[in-house]
């Protein structure tokens, strides 16, 4: 089934109460390349989703921008995964197998088979949709930073929803 993404998410938000919403744009130059200084196979990996995903018997998302984080333990099963999202109608795949979008087990598989590092101890998750340009760049992206650094993490990967 064919769904115009950009079309639902403004319908969306209408509904919610927002302006229409205003993409945002980085600048003109493109981020700098950094280039890994160790070898992915010695480095400690970093994982965030936008995918709204939490662990059993943490609080769920609530719709209007969202801004806050959830900690998973990187052995967390994926039975005690859940999700809320404002994209709800996006989730069925993730509800039925979490791993596509929040993908643990073969992060997991891996590190096991010394393909990376390690993965962190703790991963992270967020409401993607967020609305509020001013959360994301003072809020999520210093925070997620923040978590990263007091682990440790040498590269980070992004799975977006």
């Amino acid at each position: 089934m064919y769904v115009n993404y950009m079309k639902t998410i403004k319908e969306r938000y209408l509904k919610l109460g927002y302006q229409p919403y205003r993409w945002f744009h980085a600048g003109e130059d493109p981020a700098p390349f950094t280039p890994l200084y160790k070898k992915i196979e010695e480095c400690r990996l970093g994982l965030l989703s936008t995918s709204g995903a939490y662990s059993l018997g943490q609080s769920a998302y609530h719709y209007k921008d969202d801004s806050s984080l959830r900690s998973i333990e990187k052995n967390c099963s994926t039975e005690d995964i859940r999700f809320s999202h404002i994209t709800e109608n996006y989730l069925e795949n993730p509800r039925k197998d979490p791993n596509c979008i929040l993908p643990l087990g073969q992060l997991l598989r891996m590190e096991k088979e010394g393909k990376i590092g390690e993965l962190a101890d703790q991963v992270f998750s967020c409401m993607g949709g967020i609305y509020s340009q001013r959360k994301v760049l003072e809020d999520i992206a210093p925070n997620v930073y923040s978590r990263f650094l007091s682990q440790e993490v040498d590269v980070a990967l992004l799975v977006p929803m």
